[in-house]
């Protein structure tokens, strides 16, 4: 019990811990945005307190009002007055199909496939370390989740739980840099894998491969584990290619806005071409 509750603190640490200087206001709504949507805060958790949270995260209480305000109009905070209140996740719905087509479409292949090698470079560097610096009693929680992707009926519970995966296998690296890396490539990413998890067949696939990272983890086995870790995340962003090029050239959208809260622009490149 003790190592779960350790292996969960190593992703939500991330979280709670003091923002960029820049932008804050900003970078705020993205950290708790981010942690909402990958499920790492609850549906219904009550956040600290506003002296509590702003000194956790290294900024004034007038920050962290903005940022409260700028999530409560995004409906991922709720705030309650009087006895019992405070603030509280409110987790979103994800988007239908076809919205989460017409992000796709604002990815041209090229993105996609340097946002794979990314995320693969990413997750693999976290499985390899973690092969090295965990015990086999700090998986329970990677174990608990792999459970909850194999028994997920619903698309949107399987992409959040496929992510949260990433996550805490990031954390289990005990690189908080990592870490906070991997939950920003999920709100990239996270959303767009509902085009994928439908399949039953390839949900276990995932799943299949998951186990198979954890079980290099605990052997030890850093460089299978690094090798399956980037398999899994190479092999879905080859699905996510393989729609975005079925699209129509007619097809185009903006660019994907994930979750609720809008990605930062990124200068130079050109949306919608594949």
């Amino acid at each position: 019990m003790v190592a779960v509750k350790q292996q969960i603190a190593g992703a939500r640490r991330a979280v709670f811990t003091p923002v960029d200087n820049r932008a804050r206001v900003e970078t705020v709504v993205r950290r708790l945005g981010d942690a909402i949507e990958l499920g790492l805060l609850a549906d219904g958790e009550q956040l600290p307190g506003e002296m509590e949270l702003a000194g956790q995260l290294g900024v004034s209480t007038v920050t962290l009002r903005e940022a409260l305000m700028a999530l409560r109009q995004q409906g991922l905070v709720t705030t309650r007055r009087g006895r019992g209140g405070g603030s509280f996740v409110s987790l979103p719905e994800f988007p239908g199909e076809e919205r989460l087509k017409a992000r796709l479409a604002g990815w041209s292949t090229e993105e996609l496939r340097d946002l794979g090698d990314h995320w693969a470079a990413v997750s693999g560097a976290a499985a390899r370390l973690a092969a090295q610096r965990t015990e086999p009693a700090d998986l329970h929680q990677l174990r608990r989740t792999l459970e909850e992707l194999a028994s997920a009926e619903d698309v949107a519970a399987r992409s959040r739980v496929y992510g949260r995966f990433h996550v805490e296998l990031a954390a289990a690296s005990q690189s908080a840099r990592l870490t906070r890396e991997q939950v920003a490539l999920q709100t990239e990413v996270g959303a767009l894998l509902c085009l994928v998890l439908g399949d039953d067949e390839y949900r276990e696939e995932v799943a299949d491969r998951h186990r198979s990272v954890i079980s290099a983890v605990q052997d030890g086995a850093h460089d299978s584990a690094r090798a399956l870790a980037e398999r899994c995340v190479q092999d879905s962003t080859a699905r996510l290619i393989a729609l975005r090029l079925a699209m129509p050239r007619t097809v185009s959208g903006p660019r994907p806005l994930e979750g609720t809260h809008e990605q930062e622009p990124r200068p130079g490149r050109r949306h919608g071409d594949a």
